[in-house]
Parts: C-alpha cells; structure tokens; sequence
C-alpha cells in the first residue's frame, strides 16, 4: 500500500473558507483501498512553503495529490483576481521537499488541464470526479504499469460513482471556527446547459442521485462526530427537475436530523408547498442564480426561465421567511443600456433578498459563451483563457455601466456592488464572532427583523 500526501491549495476565504470536499471524497476513497492518506488543508494549517515543504519531506510520501479549487475570483473588478502563483509556489515546495510523482485535480484544474499540466509541470493530471481515477493511478504506479499524463474522467458516469466524504478531525474545526459551515454533495450533473458554465464539462448533463438515506446518514455522523449542524449542499443546482431533493428533503424530515443547511438553487418551480417541506427539513436560506435581470439577457445565456419565475420564487421565499440572495452578471451577451436600466428596475421588485452584482462574465474554455466571444472580436480563437478573460457586451460601455450599478444599489444595503464590498461587510462580521453565510444579515434592518436563529454569535 502506498503514503498519499493530499495537499488541497485553496487559499480563497470570499465570501467565506469552503471545506475541501473534492480532497475528503477522493481520501476517503483511496483510504478504503487501504491506502495511507495525509490530508493537509493550507487554509486550515496555515501552512507557509517551509512547512509545506517539510510535511513533504518528513512523511516520505509515495505519491502527493494536489487539489486545485480556483484558478481566479471570476471577479472582473479584483486586481487580485488571479490565484494561480500561489499554487504554483506551493507546488514548488512540495517538489523541494519530495521526488515523489505529483498528480493535480480538482474542479479548477479540469477547466483547463492541458495548460496547468504545463503550469505546474507536473507529472501527471486526472480531471473531473477523481476518486476512481486516483485510485486506479495509485496501483499502476505500484505495479509499475504506465500510465497516461493526463486521463479525463467520464462525465456523467453511473450514480455510484459518487463517493462518500472522509473529513478529518484535524481540518473540521478550523472551519467550524471560520465559518461554522460544512459541505456535503448529494447529487452530481447538470442539464441546464447556460452558455457560460462549465458544470455540464465537470459533472456531465445527467443528474445523479445519491440514495437520501446514505446523505442523511452523512449528516447524522457529521453531526455526532465533529459536531457539525450547518451544512452547505454543495450541489451545482439543488432542486433538480425530477424532484430528487424532495425526497432528500422527505427523508430529512422523517429522521429529524436537526442539522440545518442551505444550497444553490435553480429560481423555477419553487413554490411554497415545495419550500414549507424543505423549511421543514432544515432549510434556512437559498443561493439563486438568477445570474440576469432582464429578459433578453436571461434568454442569451441560455437560462430556461424568465424574470417572473425569478420573482414568483423569491415571492414565495418570502412568504415562507426564507431569505434569498440573488447572483446577477451585467454585461452579458444581449445587454445593451436599455436592458441594464430594465434590469435594475426588476431588482427593485424582488422581495426581502440580497443582491450580489458582477460586470463582465468569466470567459471559460468549451463554452459556448467563448464561442460567442470569438465571433464578436472579444477574443482570438487561439486565445488562452489561463488568466481571467471577461465577456462584457459590445453593447454596453462598461465604465458607464459600472456607474449605474453603483448609483441603483447605493440606496439599498442589502445590495452588494462591486464584489469587493461583500468581502468587507462579511470580514466585519467574522470580527465580531458572528458565523453563519453572513449575507442574510443584511436583511436585519428590513421591517425590524431579528437575527435569525441558525447565526449565532461566538461568546
């Protein structure tokens, strides 16, 4: 059996730290084949490139796994946008301090393999869900069999495919600490299919279930073995067409598990029967991605809903209580200054919700959104998109653009422009022990409101 040194390289804390499940499923994952597995967390070890390269050293590792999160903020308005040198230095240590062959994954490297393989210089590359893969590596390397650089996991592979999270009693409390939020997937693929995303290239079109009862059973050993009550559905969309999350939702019910949790949701199809069962469940609050204000541009990114499903959603969340923050990107394909001013207008009538506003769209390899950009001159079709590259509209200039954001949301304190606001607010937050998503306390100064029960405040 071999020592695996899994490194996760995620150093983003914006808008709060996100535990490493990608690391937790493929350790556990190769635990059970008996492997030897150290998993380090450079966000929760504050590990600085000494230690970094003496773990490497010291633990004699057969093979190091490295988990790339993020290639940037997909924030068009950070000059710090770009994340990519501090793993390339990380990389580097771990190289100092061990020979050992080095593997890198994990969702940011899958965008785009073939230039970070290069990047890093590493020896070899597994994209997608990698607990398979990584497994199958390991014992080539054992055997001595050869074995490709890079291997692409298979989109869309069968429901057991997907594999259950070993989170580790050395990494869980700084996050309960940070944030006091745990991740968990309970499904992976998309079939949405937006023009921008890369969800359908990472976790294929199909969706796959995991049985509601081995979640639930995660959760209740979450719960009683590192005491952990908040959890984050890590899903690319919760609320998935054929209704499995209603049956999650069923089974959470039915063993009162106590845990409660919030996730990423689709603004369709929401109405309250549907949310008063997951509010029952332990929903507390919902992401949507709205992703567009407007018609016309929610049309061009290819969402498959309009405005009013938005609205009926958040009208409904609202009526159950549930607080909602909405993720809007101006400048997409179609906008121009008349659908911007319509946009803002349609802001205005959503209820109780924070608002979250992006210009410019991250441009992302195999997308047809990059397609797009090509044919309107924004970029060469050989253009690399390793460091961040934004789609904003021909139609729009996006100083003014920029401009009007700002002059709407101004009047509101629960709408967030530029990105970079958020992250001061929510670091104020932390400072005063508050933990929780934070962004539902923006919505305290609305009709008196008071703190939610699921945020508590740290003595």
């Amino acid at each position: 059996m071999s020592r695996v040194l899994f490194v996760s390289g995620n150093r983003c804390v914006d808008p709060y730290p996100v535990y490493p499940m990608g690391m937790a499923v493929v350790a556990a994952a190769l635990a059970a084949r008996g492997h030897e597995v150290r998993q380090l967390d450079l966000l929760s070890a504050g590990t600085d490139l000494t230690a970094l390269r003496e773990a490497a050293r010291t633990g004699n590792p057969d093979i190091i796994c490295y988990s790339l999160r993020n290639v940037d903020t997909s924030d068009s308005l950070d000059p710090g946008s770009w994340l990519l040198d501090g793993d390339r230095a990380a990389v580097k240590a771990l190289r100092e301090g061990s020979g050992a062959p080095l593997v890198i994954g994990g969702s940011g490297f899958s965008i785009l393999p073939e230039e970070l393989l290069e990047f890093f210089a590493a020896d070899y590359g597994i994209t997608g869900a990698g607990e398979h893969l990584a497994c199958e590596l390991v014992a080539a390397l054992e055997a001595g069999r050869p074995w490709p650089r890079l291997v692409h996991s298979r989109p869309g592979g069968s429901a057991t495919a997907i594999g259950r999270p070993c989170f580790d009693a050395a990494i869980v409390p700084y996050y309960l600490k940070a944030s006091g939020i745990v991740g968990l997937q309970t499904k992976r693929g998309c079939p949405h299919g937006c023009s921008y995303c890369s969800y359908p290239l990472l976790e294929g079109a199909r969706v796959r279930q995991r049985d509601p009862r081995e979640v639930v059973e995660d959760l209740e050993a979450m719960r009683r073995d590192h005491g952990i009550d908040n959890v984050f559905f890590t899903d690319s969309i919760f609320n998935d067409v054929d209704g499995g999350y209603l049956a999650l939702a069923e089974e959470l019910v039915r063993r009162g598990t106590g845990i409660r949790w919030t996730a990423f949701f689709r603004p369709q199809g929401l109405d309250r029967e549907r949310l008063g069962l997951l509010k029952r469940a332990g929903l507390y609050a919902l992401e949507l991605g709205t992703d567009a204000a407007d018609d016309a541009t929610l049309e061009a990114l290819g969402k498959g809903f309009s405005f009013d499903d938005v609205l009926s959603a958040a009208t409904a969340c609202a009526a159950e209580g549930l607080p909602v923050a909405h993720y809007v990107m101006f400048g997409g394909p179609l906008e121009s200054d008349a659908t911007a001013a319509r946009g803002l207008a349609n802001l205005e009538r959503l209820p109780f919700a924070v608002v979250f506003a992006f210009v410019g769209i991250r441009i992302l390899p195999a997308t047809r959104l990059r397609l797009r950009a090509v044919q309107e001159g924004i970029i060469a079709a050989d253009a690399s998109l390793l460091r961040p590259t934004y789609y904003v509209s021909p139609g729009v200039h996006q100083p003014e653009l920029e401009a009007a954001i700002a002059k709407a949301f101004r009047k509101r304190r629960n709408w967030i422009f530029p990105p970079s606001d958020a992250r001061i607010r929510l670091k104020v937050m932390h400072r005063f022990g508050f933990r929780g998503i934070l962004w539902d306390q923006l919505l305290l100064h609305d009709a008196g409101r008071t703190r939610p029960a699921h945020v508590r405040q740290a003595p």
